[in-house]
């Protein structure tokens, strides 16, 4: 199959193009390259410099004869997209419908979509289910879940056929060290633990160590962006096959604390890591972890590389090797 992957020069857009290659798929990558990374973008791709804005880019895209879409082409922090609603609303949303309304012109009514956990909001119990309730507490949370809102009404109404993946904090490298290019400007707890701990950034600050958890600092679910690409394969194939749309987490279960992030980071890399405790950040819920059984029972999947030591040592090759 023939796959348009929106911002597959991105961090987790790029791992996922060398799975579709590793299972035999053809790629055309449509980047912009504002967060994409040249370095990743894979020279077996047909590679296409614009936006989901370029209406000219995304025609020549779809003139590839493309069969199916994988959009990561989304502004994904969630204090900017506090500060910046519009810039959010015009690249997640509008340019989600620019995508959506192209994909259809050409007949083209396949999409796996990048969502996140961020539509949940805070946790009303745990581990996080698919039927908790979506009230996303920043606006970031909101975009991806008013795409997703749109892709139920393009499905009802166009047949669009489409699984929203909802993942909670992709990290770590390919476990193959086949994807080198470092992700632009990382706000997430793993890759500014490893900037410390390559000398780029003097200390750690930790938002909060008062939390009602084991060491009181904030408790995460991590999944490995291995884990993540096989997935969105695995949503492709079913999709394929069944009729149902899904929208379904990708999570471990496990969740762990920040210190523990640290004090592993500290045995991996052999580096002090210094830490820093300041204030919480308002709207971060003490601890956040969710089940991914759907996944496993409708895709077969289940997290392979998520566990924290793989994590960060795949992490670490990276950004050891760029910083020595």
């Amino acid at each position: 199959m023939k796959v348009l992957v929106t911002g597959g020069a991105g961090y987790i857009g790029s791992h996922v193009v060398r799975e579709l290659f590793d299972q035999g798929h053809e790629v055309v990558i449509l980047d912009d390259l504002s967060l994409g990374n040249p370095e990743n973008i894979d020279p077996r791709a047909s590679f296409i410099e614009g936006s989901i804005h370029d209406l000219p880019r995304l025609e020549e895209a779809f003139t590839q004869r493309v069969e199916a879409v994988f959009h990561f082409a989304a502004f994904k922090a969630a204090g900017e997209s506090m500060l910046a609603p519009q810039k959010y609303a015009r690249n997640n949303i509008a340019g989600t419908i620019n995508l959506l309304n192209t994909m259809l012109a050409h007949d083209v009514k396949t999409m796996v979509f990048s969502s996140t956990a961020a539509v949940y909001g805070n946790p009303r119990y745990l581990p996080v289910d698919e039927k908790h309730p979506t009230e996303p507490t920043n606006f970031y949370g909101y975009t991806k879940l008013e795409i997703e809102n749109t892709l139920e009404w393009y499905a009802q109404l166009k047949g669009l056929r489409y699984a929203a993946l909802r993942y909670f904090n992709a990290a770590g490298y390919d476990v193959q060290g086949r994807i080198s290019g470092r992700e632009y400007n990382p706000a997430n707890l793993l890759p500014l633990v490893m900037e410390v701990a390559a000398g780029e950034r003097a200390e750690l600050q930790i938002f909060g160590a008062d939390y009602p958890t084991a060491d009181g600092t904030g408790v995460r679910d991590y999944i490995h962006v291995n884990d993540l690409a096989t997935a969105h394969l695995a949503a492709l194939e079913y999709l394929s096959k069944n009729k149902d749309n899904l929208k379904i987490n990708l999570a471990t279960g496990q969740g762990y604390s920040v210190l523990e992030v640290v004090e592993a980071a500290r045995r991996i890399t052999g580096k002090e890591i210094l830490v820093k405790i300041v204030g919480r950040r308002t709207g971060d819920p003490a601890e956040l972890v969710a089940t991914s059984r759907i996944a496993g029972e409708l895709l077969g999947w289940q997290a392979q590389h998520s566990d924290l030591d793989t994590l960060l040592t795949s992490m670490w090759q990276i950004y050891n090797q760029q910083s020595s």
